[in-house]
Formats: structure tokens, sequence, C-alpha cells
């Protein structure tokens, strides 16, 4: 039978979110009821609430979070109840064009829960990203549950479901960061420092993190950036330039999604070099380039959704990575708060207070 829960709700557009009880309806064919354990206070989770999403009030905010499968509809087998699981927002269909040429991770047919969770006067709920996780408990598509290995911390697991794993891909999937590359990142919140990491990851040898705030750019450190530059000071193509011999990075990650930062990551990259766009702009902005210049300088100007991350073959591996030491996700979580506390860390955020706010149930 249905379940009444405590969530985060966005009534309407740039009105304070506030904790409503939720209704939880017992999982259909294909879907999962989860229990969640935590869930990241995400930037997307602001454009919700501010309306730059969609007009689709009241939404069911979280969507960055872990936990652990309390029920499963009629035909799912790949996870079962008890399973600690990372939540995804892209669950592959497997039968679209992108699935059958073996590219899965560009599926043109992600799905959610087909049953919406409602408030307790019948009012449906959008989930956020299809999941809705700020939620004691969320209905979600079955496919969007990755099961991982339980003894990682959910505060850190259920990073991966959102901001860390789109900047790591989009600096080892999409950037194909390898051995001996020069890499420059910029922009250093969230998804910017997982670049980094990333990049350490993959071995580069010069990472050069760009940002205006020094906080950041100290962060950006500890996560394997072997040069800042703070672009209110000095020029960021110049100082990358002069950072990598006059010529420029191999890759060039731009975790803004700003025109301006775009056009400085263009001619920051070596010649046929990479620029990854991580980076989420809004529907206005519009980006003016000489099209010479994107001819004569070759490489490659790719967009990054999600890292171009296969949940089930990039979550495990990334907590593997993690429990053995070698990727520092620890490092991501600035505090854990409860979940009566989103509005003042969307406030938190705002400032650049934090790296990441983690909401603990």
């Amino acid at each position: 039978m249905a379940q009444e829960v405590r969530g985060v709700i966005a009534p309407g557009k740039g009105e304070p979110v506030r904790v409503e009880t939720i209704v939880v309806p017992d999982p259909g064919p294909g879907e999962a009821v989860v229990r969640v354990q935590a869930c990241g206070v995400c930037h997307t989770d602001l454009h919700y609430r501010q309306g730059g999403i969609n007009d689709e009030f009241p939404f069911l905010l979280g969507h960055e979070a872990a936990g652990v499968v309390e029920s499963v509809g009629e035909g799912v087998t790949d996870v079962a109840p008890g399973d600690f699981v990372i939540l995804n927002w892209r669950a592959v269909c497997g039968s679209c064009r992108a699935c059958l040429r073996g590219r899965p991770w560009y599926c043109f047919n992600t799905h959610n829960a087909r049953q919406k969770m409602s408030l307790t006067d019948g009012t449906e709920l959008s989930p956020a990203l299809g999941i809705g996780a700020f939620a004691e408990k969320t209905l979600v598509a079955a496919g969007q549950c990755t099961k991982v290995d339980p003894s990682v911390s959910p505060a850190v697991a259920g990073l991966l479901g959102c901001g860390v794993m789109a900047g790591l891909g989009a600096a080892i999937n999409t950037g194909g960061v390898g051995r001996g590359d020069t890499v420059a990142v910029i922009g250093c919140g969230g998804v910017g420092d997982a670049a980094v990491a990333g990049s350490n990851l993959a071995g580069a040898a010069k990472i050069i993190a760009v940002d205006i705030d020094d906080r950041k750019l100290e962060k950006a450190r500890t996560l394997g950036a072997t040069h800042t530059v703070n672009s209110t000071k000095s020029d960021p193509v110049e100082a990358i330039r002069e950072l990598t011999g006059g010529f420029g990075a191999d890759v060039v990650i731009e975790a803004v999604g700003r025109p301006e930062t775009y056009q400085q990551a263009f001619y920051a990259r070596d010649l046929a070099g990479t620029v990854v766009l991580v980076g989420v702009p809004t529907p206005e902005m519009k980006l003016e380039l000489p099209l010479l210049d994107v001819f004569g300088r070759g490489g490659a100007l790719k967009s990054s959704w999600y890292g171009d991350c296969l949940p089930s073959r990039d979550f495990p591996m990334l907590i593997d990575l993690h429990l053995q030491g070698r990727l520092d996700l620890d490092a991501f979580v600035s505090e854990t708060i409860r979940l009566d506390e989103v509005e003042q860390a969307f406030e938190r955020m705002h400032h650049g207070d934090v790296l990441r706010s983690v909401v603990v149930l």
C-alpha cells in the first residue's frame, strides 16, 4: 500500500522550499521504492526551484542520492530489496539506436517511474530529474538504481548520482584525458573540482584550475590541480598558454556554462586540442565564434552530458577506487544537513561557501 513520508518540495517559482508529507505508491512493473539515506544539494535543484528547468510545479527536489531498495515491482531483476544503490537520472532503455550501436551512454529513450508521487491532497509532484530524493523514500524506475559496494558512506556515494560523476566523466569519458596530458578546468565548483580529480586520476601531467574565487582554487589544489589562475587578476587564456609552453592545453574543460568562459576555453586549447562543455547554459545564451577559427584550429568541441557515463559501468568502478584510497570522494562533502535545512543550503551554495551540502536521513 502507498506510504506517507517527509519530502522537500518547491511549491512555486522562486518560493522557499518546504517539507511536506509525500505519498509514495507501491512500485509498479519496472519500478522500485528506495529508502533514501543521503542526497546532495546540487545547483540543478536550485534551478528547479527558480523555474529555470520548466514550470511543472510543485517539484519534489533532490536527485544526487544513495539508499537501500525497499521493494520492487513486477519484472525487476537487476536489483532486489536490501540492495544498496546509487540513483541515476538516465536509465538506459537498451533498445534505441544508440543502445543498439553499443553506445548506451547516449541513450535516446531514458525512462523514469510511470506512477506519480503526490501530496496528501492528491496534487501530483514532478520529481527533479525523475528522482525526487529529498525525501525519506522515493519511487523510481528500477533502471535508475545502480548497485554498489554497501561499505561506502551513503553521503559520499550519492554524489556520483550527478555533479561528481559529471566532472569525472567530462575528463575521463568525454575529454579522454590521458597520461602526460595538459588540462585546464575553468570553473571550480563541484563539477569543475571533479574534473580536476578525474584528470589527476587519468594521469595528466599538468592540471590548471581557473576560477574567480581563491577559496575554490585552493580546494582544487587539494584535488590534484598543479597550477591555479584567478581570472579576476590575469587573463586566463594567456595564463594557460604561458603554463603550457605557449601552446595551450590538450584538453580544456568548461564547467561554468557561459559564452564568455566557453570562448576562453576555445582559445586556451592547443591546436587539435579538445574543448569539453560540461557547465549547463541557460536557454537564452548565444555563442559567436569566427568559423575560420573553428576550422583552422582543428581538434574537437564536445559537450558532456552526465559525464557520458554508463552508471552500471562507472559507479561501481569509482566506488571501488574510492574504497582503495585512490579517489577522495570525501573531499567533496562540505557539510551534512537535515531535510529542513535545504533552503539554507541553497543560500550557502549561492555565496560559494560550500562544495556540497548533503542531506542525511
